[in-house]
C-alpha cells in the first residue's frame, strides 16, 4: 500500500475566490500570490493518485485566519473523504487563537456548548471523521508552539481523539521560496518534550531536524516524532534518505508529496532513486503510515 501523508485540497468555491482571499489571508497570500502556484480539489488528488499508484492520501487544510473559512474548508475536506470511502484521510484546521482559553484546557473539564467551547468543536470534527490536524503553521497563526494555551489544546485534542498533528517545518538556511517561513526548530523541540504520546509529523524532513539528533538532548526530545518527505526533492539531494535512516531510523520517515506543489509521481520517483532496499522503500511509502495512523 502506498500512502501520501501530505497533500492539500481546496473547495472549488475557495479556488474561485482566490484573488479576493489574497487581501485577507496573509499566510495564503504568501504562497498563492504567485499565479503559478497550483490549487487542487479532492477530485484532482484522486486523479493524481490513480496516475501515480497511490492508494491513500492525507488531504490537509490550511492555516486560515477567518473562522468561517476554516469551517467551510473543514466541511469540504471531511465530506470529500467520506465520498472517497477511505482513500482520502482528512486533516482539519482549527482557529486556535480564537479557541484557546486562559490556562489551557484539562481533559477532565466539562465541555460547555453554550460558550462555544473549542473542545466541543474538536469533538464534532473527530466524530465526523477527522484523522488529524494540520498542516499547522504556528508562526503564521500567531502562537508559540513550545509554550501556550494553543499548544496545550493541541495536545489535549490529539490525545483525546487519536488525532495526528502535521506541522509545517522549514529549514532555517538555504534558498528562499514562497511559504518557506515555518515553525522555528526550537519551538518544535520544546513542544515534543511536552507532548508524550502525541503522533507528530514534522513536514519537509522536519526542517533538517533529523540531523540535530546527533545531539543527545534533541534525540531524546524527538524520540517519537516522525518526518515526512514533502517537497523534499525540491530541497535536498537524494542522499537525504540514507542519512535520515541512519540518524532516526527508517520507521520514522513517511512519504509525502506536498501535491499539488509537485506531482505525486515525481515524489515517488525520488524515493526510487534513493538507493533504498525494498523493505526500506515499502516502509517509507506506506508501511510506516499504516502503523502510525492506525489504518
Amino acid at each position: 500500500m502506498t500512502i501520501d501523508v501530505h497533500t492539500h485540497v481546496f473547495p472549488p468555491a475557495v479556488i474561485v475566490r482566490r484573488e479576493k482571499l489574497l487581501a485577507t489571508e496573509p499566510a495564503f497570500a504568501e504562497i498563492y500570490t504567485d499565479p503559478s502556484a497550483k490549487m487542487a480539489t479532492a477530485d484532482d488528488v484522486l486523479a493524481s493518485m490513480d496516475e501515480a499508484g497511490v492508494d491513500r492520501s492525507v488531504i490537509a487544510n490550511f492555516a486560515w485566519a477567518d473562522p468561517a473559512l476554516i469551517d467551510e474548508t473543514n466541511e469540504y475536506i471531511i465530506n470529500a473523504a467520506l465520498r472517497a470511502k477511505g482513500r482520502l484521510l482528512p486533516f482539519v484546521s482549527l482557529h486556535l487563537e480564537r479557541q484557546a482559553g486562559h490556562g489551557g484546557y484539562a481533559a477532565d473539564e466539562p465541555v460547555d456548548a453554550k460558550t462555544g467551547d473549542p473542545r466541543l468543536i474538536i469533538r464534532q470534527l473527530a466524530s465526523a471523521g477527522a484523522r488529524g490536524i494540520g498542516e499547522l503553521r504556528p508562526a503564521s497563526s500567531g502562537y508559540n508552539l513550545a509554550n501556550s494555551d494553543e499548544a496545550d489544546l493541541l495536545v489535549w485534542a490529539a490525545l483525546a481523539f487519536d488525532l495526528a498533528l502535521l506541522l509545517h517545518v522549514s529549514e532555517p538556511v538555504g534558498h528562499a521560496y514562497p511559504g518557506k517561513e515555518g515553525l522555528p526548530l526550537e519551538q518544535l523541540v520544546g513542544f515534543t518534550r511536552n507532548a508524550p504520546g502525541v503522533v507528530i509529523i514534522a513536514a519537509h524532513w522536519g526542517g533538517g531536524l533529523p540531523f540535530y539528533t546527533l545531539m543527545p538532548e534533541v534525540r531524546q526530545a524527538l524520540a517519537h516524532t516522525s518526518f515526512d518527505t514533502a517537497a523534499g526533492h525540491l530541497l535536498y539531494d537524494a542522499k537525504v534518505y540514507r542519512a535520515a535512516i541512519e540518524l532516526v531510523g527508517v520507521e520514522r520517515i513517511l512519504f509525502g508529496s506536498d501535491f499539488p506543489l509537485t506531482s505525486q509521481a515525481k515524489a515517488l520517483e525520488r524515493v526510487r532513486e534513493a538507493g533504498l532496499t525494498d523493505e526500506e522503500a515499502a516502509a517509507i511509502t506506506g508501511g510506516n503510515a499504516v502503523r502510525l495512523l492506525g489504518l
